[in-house]
């Protein structure tokens, strides 16, 4: 079930999901700012240095603690479905997913790569993307969207049953709808401060 966007109500607790390079972290942090809700990005919590994964067992646990030090709220962006199961999805009051087409998450994906090898960039636990992880490693992002796009909204989907009862779901097809939900969210927050 997908919610209006027109007249959002977000909750206090907010999971974005969306395949790699839809803008889930970009979206995340600005829905904690507008919200004063903190951002939590499941891949800084994930990535440790030199890449390498954070085992599954420590990461359930690293989330856990990051979302239970935030007991007002929080705004979780990613998805690790198959090392969190539904630990994130299930705490929630509200999914939104960023549901855009695939060439546009990719074409993202590749220009923020791009931009990332070219600068060096620090990312998570100061990793940088490289030119080689980036086009040449079995390791590559791009290689990752092109090859699980497809299995990602079935999953997205199938998160979504684990919803607490009475949540929310808003789907996201466009950028268009994405600024659309961030716009009405700004005028409720704003209406909020001047009652």
């Amino acid at each position: 079930m997908t919610e209006d966007a027109a007249e959002p109500y977000l909750g206090r607790r907010i999971v974005v999901r969306g395949a790699t390079g839809s803008g889930k972290t970009t979206l995340t942090r600005r829905l904690g700012a507008l919200l004063d809700l903190p951002a939590i990005e499941l891949d800084a919590l994930f990535w440790q240095p030199s890449w390498a994964e954070t085992p599954a067992p420590e990461f359930r646990e690293k989330v856990t603690e990051a979302l239970e030090a935030v007991p007002e709220g929080w705004v979780c962006d990613g998805a690790y479905t198959t090392r969190l199961g539904d630990l994130v999805v299930s705490r929630a009051n509200t999914l939104v997913w960023l549901h855009l087409p695939w060439r546009v998450s990719f074409w993202r994906l590749l220009k923020r790569t791009i931009g990332r090898a070219r600068t060096r960039e620090p990312m998570w636990a100061g990793n940088t993307e490289s030119w080689r992880k980036a086009f040449l490693s079995r390791d590559s992002l791009l290689l990752w969207s092109i090859t699980h796009h497809r299995g990602f909204a079935r999953s997205t989907r199938r998160s979504a049953t684990a919803l607490p009862e009475g949540s929310r779901v808003y789907e996201l097809k466009s950028a268009r709808e994405v600024e659309a939900l961030l716009s009405a969210v700004e005028r409720s927050a704003t209406a909020g401060f001047a009652s």
